[in-house]
């Protein structure tokens, strides 16, 4: 195959994705254009919203990220071939040694990258089914006159970020914040299904962090400014962290800290069984103003 041979084999290839991409690109444009309802119409956020919608970007994209990371190493190589070829004879060696080294290094680097988003994506889809199993476990309390929110949305330092849980109820407001983590090989003398808590920090299988604590916290510290701010009256709000699938021993020190460690299927009972002066006023104004801020899906 000549070089012109494999240039025109370049951009007829080139064309054939540019078109696939236009024809995607037009189905959606179509389809937004064709819907049954108006664009005014906005829904309750659900569990895991922001990890779910981040999952099925990746799999709309997904086709045109790979064939992305396909066509890198294959430009790279061709565009440093056909400068191979306008070197001198005694040069071209090299020139082919240059372009299969480069061409190898991209290769490896766009395969380990698009692997690397397949690796988050499917990370997110796990914390989205974390997140979905605990509202499962949060939804008797709703039989009891309380409300539940999902994947509230709030803004710290300009920044945009979630709370996965808010429970509002007789017994006070409560921020959860989930994390499910999975499971691995054990150090010696400890189980591979069980966590500890020694009210400071979270004692894994596998070593000591914070993972979750320090986020529940400031989770629950915004959200009392924030209703602070918005109903002109401090409201107290209580952090939890929960843990899917793990067998969760505690273990409080006499310097607990203020977040709360527990499985999801004790949460109802704590959550209940917790003291609060919070008045039905008061109850109402913040489920006023929880789902005025989560009634933000739109198509």
């Amino acid at each position: 195959m000549t070089w012109t041979q494999t240039l025109l084999l370049f951009v007829y290839l080139a064309l054939f994705t540019g078109s696939i991409f236009a024809m995607l690109w037009w189905h959606k444009r179509q389809r937004k254009m064709r819907l049954p309802f108006g664009d005014e119409l906005k829904l309750l956020r659900v569990p895991g919203e922001t990890q779910i919608t981040l999952v099925r970007k990746f799999d709309e994209d997904a086709l045109m990220w790979m064939m992305m990371a396909a066509a890198a190493p294959a430009t790279i190589g061709l565009l440093l071939l056909l400068s191979t070829a306008r070197l001198p004879k005694g040069l071209q060696l090299v020139g082919v040694a240059v372009t299969l080294t480069a061409f190898i290094g991209v290769f490896i680097w766009a395969a380990r990258w698009f692997a690397g988003r397949a690796r988050e994506s499917n990370n997110r889809y796990l914390g989205y089914f974390g997140e979905r199993l605990v509202a499962e476990y949060l939804e008797p309390l709703k039989a009891q006159g309380w409300r539940i929110f999902h994947d509230v949305p709030g803004v710290a330092n300009g920044h945009p970020f979630n709370i996965d849980h808010i429970a509002v109820g007789p017994s006070g407001v409560f921020v959860i914040e989930t994390k499910t983590r999975r499971k691995g090989a054990a150090r010696p003398g400890f189980d591979d299904h069980k966590v500890y808590f020694d009210g400071r920090s979270l004692i894994w299988p596998w070593g000591e962090d914070n993972h979750g604590l320090e986020q529940a916290e400031k989770n629950a510290t915004w959200l009392t400014t924030a209703l602070q701010t918005e109903l002109g009256e401090r409201v107290a709000v209580t952090p939890f962290l929960t843990l899917p699938g793990w067998w969760i021993d505690t273990k409080p020190s006499i310097e607990s800290r203020p977040c709360r460690v527990a499985n999801p299927k004790l949460l109802p009972g704590l959550l209940a069984g917790c003291a609060s002066t919070l008045t039905q006023r008061q109850r109402d104004e913040v489920v006023a103003k929880l789902e005025a801020r989560c009634r933000n899906v739109g198509y």
